[in-house]
């Protein structure tokens, strides 16, 4: 048998295209064995994740089971005559309580600029401070804020304990369940939204610690001013406003410097937010506060001895 030399490149290409189409079948069934793990990992994990969170949700608490106020209040005892004879205050019960009617306005609108600037429109979790929260994180940046809302913060002090002694990720499960409950709890049937606001934002005044052993706004107005919350100024409002954050840190008697830089912030986002104007935000700024506070806190100190 002759051997040509266009026969020998024939039978050389011949080789190669066999090589080459084994090659490529060999290559497709990588692909395809590729393709096929990937896409049964993914439905996996979809499908794990769906029933993690679905297992999250179920086990949050029944909305139409739970009392979202505070229960523990102070005990008043009175006379025949309807006189106050004594108040007795267990831990944990230092408040008093007040209806929507008796908090001032100004009052109102300082703890929504600061806490929950939504929340009159939000439906129970707010995704721009979510967000914004989240980019606080990633960026290191202390300034940044929470992305819980006011609805968000009444659930966890009420039904979720306040969310101490948890791990890192129950506080992942808490805030899930958080942000579900939320939600259901702002979408009431029958109810209109400005009154759900309303009576949340209550309960949410009601319950709050503000620093020096004081439960809701109407023991910290008669604590720190010695007045009923009714009665507020301003300037007042947004001491009490300035608390809320750290209660220990943000103590106006105990510092009243650090409370001052808080409770300017509260004025800026009130007058950016369109509450006040300029004139009464220099008003309040010039208001000797700090003063008032430090004498209630002497006379109520003289009494206490």
């Amino acid at each position: 048998m002759k051997f040509t030399k266009y026969s020998i490149e024939n039978r050389l290409y011949e080789m190669k295209s066999k090589r080459a189409r084994i090659w490529h079948r060999f290559t497709g069934i990588i692909k395809t064995v590729i393709l096929f793990c990937f896409v049964a990992s993914l439905f996996l994990g979809v499908s794990f994740s769906y029933g993690m969170f679905k297992g999250i949700l179920d086990s949050a608490p029944d909305i139409q089971k739970i009392h979202v106020g505070p229960t523990a209040y102070a005990t008043k005892i009175y006379d025949k005559k309807g006189n106050l004879m004594s108040t007795l205050v267990t831990e944990g019960s230092n408040r008093e309580r007040v209806t929507y009617e008796e908090l001032p306005k100004d009052l109102i609108n300082a703890f929504v600029a600061i806490e929950d600037e939504r929340f009159w429109s939000h439906n129970g979790i707010d995704f721009r401070s979510i967000m914004r929260a989240v980019k606080g994180v990633v960026s290191d940046d202390s300034s940044a804020g929470g992305g819980s809302t006011i609805t968000q913060q009444l659930l966890k002090n009420n039904v979720f304990g306040g969310g101490l002694h948890e791990g890192k990720f129950e506080k992942y499960v808490r805030k899930f369940q958080e942000q579900y409950l939320a939600l259901e709890l702002e979408d009431q049937p029958g109810l209109e939204k400005k009154q759900i606001k309303k009576s949340i934002l209550t309960e949410y005044l009601n319950t709050i610690n503000l620093g020096a052993n004081t439960l809701g706004v109407k023991v910290a107005a008669r604590r720190y001013f010695n007045k009923e919350v009714s009665n507020l100024s301003l300037s007042e409002s947004t001491v009490i406003a300035a608390i809320t954050k750290n209660p220990s840190g943000l103590n106006p008697i105990t510092h009243p410097d650090k409370n001052a830089a808080r409770r300017k912030q509260v004025l800026k986002n009130m007058l950016k937010q369109g509450y006040i104007d300029e004139t009464r935000y220099n008003e309040a700024l010039a208001d000797p506060v700090y003063e008032r506070i430090q004498n209630v806190n002497l006379s109520t100190s003289g009494e206490d001895k």
